[in-house]
């Protein structure tokens, strides 16, 4: 039973086992299904709704009715719409208070009303301490659940959040998504083809989704990606340095983006703040431009797809002193010597099917897009990031951003004349521009070649 183009809408309730939602909405998606993700108002106290809109590349919905920030203008109805678009409704983690809601045809939020306007299977997986699970009030609604015709994959045993041993863990995750592909193959078998029971064909829109983050061939899905993010420090002595603001977030957003779109990453980061830094697939800390000169040159001939966001010195001092120089033996005069130009370097090493993409840092808004594709054409680059320095909308150490992406001639494919290749424009949160430009990069740069056995041709 494969999940392609199976339109999956998963129901997130506020338990201790809500963040296994992020990891069972990403499988879902590899396996070839569309998601889309409705909590209850204490999801956000587990997970963070901007994590799950990232994953689902949709919006999150809560309350039925429109709330701050929500600029879908039929957003009171998206119950409705969303119950007859899913194939299949699946609420993992489902706590006690959204079980007996559901038992009791409550729809007080976006979550339980959905439920109430589906036209598709429901698979509720009950997750709570033992003791609850064992109350009479709790199984009266699971008998309930099941009567209406609802699937309940019972909770399993082991240690609970609580501390105590009993039944009341979410199932692993493989037996939630068997369970789901067992309930979409009734589906098939009664109807036809996953997805007729809803009576609407799914749109152009969701197709073209389906087959480029999953059936089709993908630039980052199963790829090595590395990406390099922050500041380098450049010290005088032990205790000064020659620096910038960067903050890192950029690239630890264009690193999420990347896992997100299925990818292997490997982030390299300069000195950021740790609480800022999200779990990778591998994480290096570098400090000095020549540090990171090293990693690079240890990981960059690896990945498939290099992402240079890191915001490298081009200078550093043509001496450190040791220890810490005095203010009465210093005048103050400091020589300068150029640090390795890392970006260049990758351009000249590239292999076969690698892909190479890197920011540019302008200031001067008349200038800076030739500046971009004298950069882009230098360091032999795939495709490079314009970020503009402008006042509160883009630039160190804010959280959102305005970029221009532009592709190079020779790596699109079938492009024929520079001219057909304009720059795209992005704008939003820096999460948001990653995302975007991840989708872009998947539609504007040509596909590295698969091997037989799946991997990248690049040699490891």
């Amino acid at each position: 039973m494969t999940l392609q183009g199976a339109r999956i809408l998963v129901g997130i309730t506020g338990g201790i086992a809500a963040y296994k939602s992020i990891s069972l909405l990403r499988t879902l998606q590899k396996q070839g299904a569309e998601v889309r993700a409705v909590a209850t108002p204490s999801v956000s106290s587990f997970v963070g709704l901007e994590t799950l809109r990232a994953i689902t590349r949709e919006e999150v919905p809560v309350e039925v009715f429109h709330q701050d920030g929500d600029e879908v203008a039929d957003s009171w109805t998206r119950h409705i719409h969303w119950g007859e678009w899913a194939d299949l409704y699946v609420i993992a983690p489902c706590t006690a208070q959204t079980m007996a809601k559901i038992a009791h045809g409550f729809s007080d939020n976006m979550l339980t009303a959905s439920v109430l306007a589906r036209r598709c299977p429901l698979l509720v997986c009950p997750t709570m301490d033992g003791e609850m699970w064992d109350h009479p009030a709790t199984q009266r609604n699971v008998a309930l659940l099941r009567s209406d015709g609802i699937h309940v994959l019972e909770p399993a045993d082991g240690y609970l959040a609580s501390g105590i041993i009993g039944q009341g863990r979410l199932p692993e995750e493989s037996e939630i998504v068997a369970e789901v592909e067992r309930l979409l193959a009734d589906v098939e078998r009664e109807d036809g083809a996953p997805g007729s029971a809803t009576n609407s064909a799914p749109s152009s829109a969701s197709i073209d989704k389906v087959k480029r983050f999953v059936g089709a061939p993908s630039l980052f899905a199963g790829k090595q990606v590395l990406v390099t993010t922050g500041p380098t420090r450049e010290h005088i002595d032990d205790v000064r340095y020659i620096s910038n603001p960067s903050s890192g977030k950029m690239g630890i957003a264009m690193a999420l983006a990347a896992k997100q779109a299925g990818a292997h990453v490997t982030l390299l980061h300069g000195p950021i703040e740790s609480s800022h830094l999200p779990v990778m697939d591998a994480t290096h800390s570098f400090e000095s431009a020549d540090e990171l000169f090293t990693l690079m040159k240890e990981h960059g001939p690896k990945a498939d797809i290099v992402i240079m966001a890191a915001a490298v010195s081009d200078a550093k001092p043509a001496e450190r002193h040791h220890g810490k120089v005095k203010k009465a033996d210093q005048e103050w005069s400091l020589t300068l010597a150029p640090t390795p130009d890392i970006l260049a370097w990758l351009g000249e090493h590239k292999s076969d099917g690698q892909r190479l993409i890197g920011f540019a840092m302008e200031s001067d808004a008349e200038t800076a897009q030739e500046a971009a594709r004298t950069k882009m054409e230098a360091k032999k680059l795939d495709a490079i990031i314009l970020n503009l320095l402008r006042d509160g909308e883009s630039g160190f150490g804010i959280n959102t951003n305005k970029v221009e992406l532009f592709v190079a001639q020779e790596s699109v494919a079938g492009l024929q004349d520079q001219a057909e290749n304009p720059p795209f424009a992005f704008a939003g949160t820096k999460l948001d521009v990653a995302l975007q430009l991840v989708d872009q990069l998947e539609v504007s740069l040509a596909r590295v070649s698969p091997s037989s056995d799946g991997e990248s041709t690049n040699d490891r």
